[in-house]
């Protein structure tokens, strides 16, 4: 039976067998322990790392928000002044009306471009990635038929 003797230094207990080398059970218990608590850092590490993301995407989400709106109020003065130009030759109502086209035309362009790309991304499922992982089966199983 091993004895399992402690320096007084301080350093890692060491098996008096006749050998200073560690057995191959001991060598796998130390490396199956230490690549689970690597792996536990590693998942700490990445929950912080989104943890920071998630902010800053909020923060950024935040921004581009009031981008927005202040671009939309700054589209509707240039309506304005577009309508208040027109009427120097126009009355009021023809000078309202031609602004109002020209903008649902335009709004309606984008609306037919928006479509055409939303329905390019349809399905929203990776299929390149899972066309690469059936690959990746169907080549494991031909592998493992040989």
């Amino acid at each position: 039976m091993d004895q399992v003797e402690t320096p007084v230094t301080g350093a890692a207990p060491t098996v008096t067998n006749g050998s200073a080398d560690p057995s191959v059970g001991e060598l796998v218990s130390r490396a199956t322990q230490q690549m689970s608590q690597l792996v536990r850092e590693e998942m700490r590490l990445a929950q912080a790392e989104m943890a920071q993301k998630g902010k800053r995407f909020g923060i950024g989400g935040g921004l581009f928000g009031g981008a927005g709106l202040l671009a939309f109020i700054g589209l509707e003065a240039l309506a304005a002044t577009a309508v208040a130009a027109l009427t120097l030759t126009l009355s009021v109502w023809a000078s309202a009306l031609i602004v109002a086209g020209v903008l649902l035309a335009l709004a309606g362009v984008l609306a037919l471009v928006g479509k055409k790309e939303v329905s390019r991304a349809t399905p929203p499922a990776p299929e390149q990635a899972i066309a690469g992982v059936k690959a990746d089966v169907a080549a494991i199983k031909e592998k493992t038929k040989r």
